[in-house]
């Protein structure tokens, strides 16, 4: 088998992600990436989130739907009453 038909052969297992969304954190100055992936053998596709920390080190999760949904709506009820707090000082 040929190189080229070598890679060609791995190209069909692997992962396909979609980007959704990578953005700064800036409080700490993380980047966090959100990420689709759709496995080759079938089954739930995921959500990635991947923390990059200061250039060099990983946190990665991968996330089914169910605990994605959880998690965020968790951090909505954290978040919302402290943004619109925020937002209707800067209007004041």
């Amino acid at each position: 088998m040929s190189d080229n038909q070598q890679i060609t052969k791995y190209l069909f297992i692997m992962n396909q992600l979609n980007p959704i969304a990578k953005f700064r954190n800036p409080f700490g100055n993380q980047e966090i990436e959100i990420q689709e992936v759709l496995y080759e053998g079938g089954g739930t596709p995921m959500l990635r989130l991947r923390i990059r920390e200061r250039g060099a080190r990983f946190t990665v999760f991968d996330i089914d739907p169910v605990t994605a949904k959880y998690w965020a709506d968790e951090m909505l009820k954290w978040a919302t009453p402290l943004a619109n707090a925020d937002d209707s000082s800067k209007g004041s």
